[in-house]
């Protein structure tokens, strides 16, 4: 009987666990925008859930319409791509390391 509820119990963790929203991390080593906000360098993370991504740092709390591909190959390393627009570097797509999952950004 306990084995049952323990694996009852597994099971809904494991359940819940993947219906939650994907996390990434991703580091950005110079000023960028997403959307209407201005991104500091350094280390953030990107959530998932949806269409749409929730980057944070500390009180930076940032959201974006996303499309979530699927790239060729699998990415060696996590990347940032940009545009240049108006003088500034606008966050265009994140290509996710050890994946083919590519987050594109629409502006």
């Amino acid at each position: 009987m306990k084995k049952k509820f323990l694996l009852a119990i597994s099971v809904f963790a494991l359940a819940v666990a993947s219906a939650s929203a994907k996390s990434y991390s991703i580091q950005l080593f110079e000023p960028a925008m997403l959307g209407n906000m201005a991104l500091a360098p350094g280390d953030y993370k990107v959530q998932v859930e949806d269409q749409k991504a929730v980057v944070t740092n500390g009180k930076v709390h940032c959201e974006a319409p996303v499309k979530v591909e699927s790239g060729d190959a699998k990415y060696g390393s996590t990347t940032v791509r940009f545009a240049n627009a108006d003088g500034k570097m606008h966050i265009q797509e994140i290509h996710v390391g050890g994946s083919k999952t590519k987050l594109v950004f629409n502006e």
